[in-house]
């Protein structure tokens, strides 16, 4: 049985592209979540973060984002800086592949690999 694989993709970031096209010249077409447009709740940030294998939601902000200062999220509490991604998706690392019950941040893309 072939296993699901999902990107949260934003089509805006060349990163996420390039592992959108690394997945596809392997032959797979993932199921493609535009988290920026339908971004993820605070139980599925907690899911990522375990599939990641993060021990903090520290490791899945974009802290050199100007809003992740513009919040004051430098000293935010872990449940503070997954309910500020829920709020504001653009503060997510991206892209995410997910393929069942492993995720891996495509940075750089070929990290994706190890779970395909």
């Amino acid at each position: 049985m072939t296993k699901t694989v999902t990107i949260f993709h934003n089509p805006r970031c060349s990163t996420s592209r390039k592992t959108l096209e690394l997945l596809e010249e392997k032959g797979i077409k993932p199921d493609v979540v535009l988290y920026m447009d339908t971004p993820p709740d605070s139980k599925q940030i907690h899911t990522l973060l375990k599939q990641l294998n993060f021990s903090s939601a520290r490791q899945l902000i974009r802290t050199k984002e100007d809003l992740y200062k513009e919040l004051n999220l430098v000293d935010a509490s872990e449940q503070e800086l997954i309910d500020a991604m829920t709020a504001n998706p653009k503060l997510i690392e991206r892209p995410i592949v997910i393929v069942g019950e492993q995720a891996r941040l495509g940075r750089p893309p070929e990290n994706v690999l190890e779970i395909i």
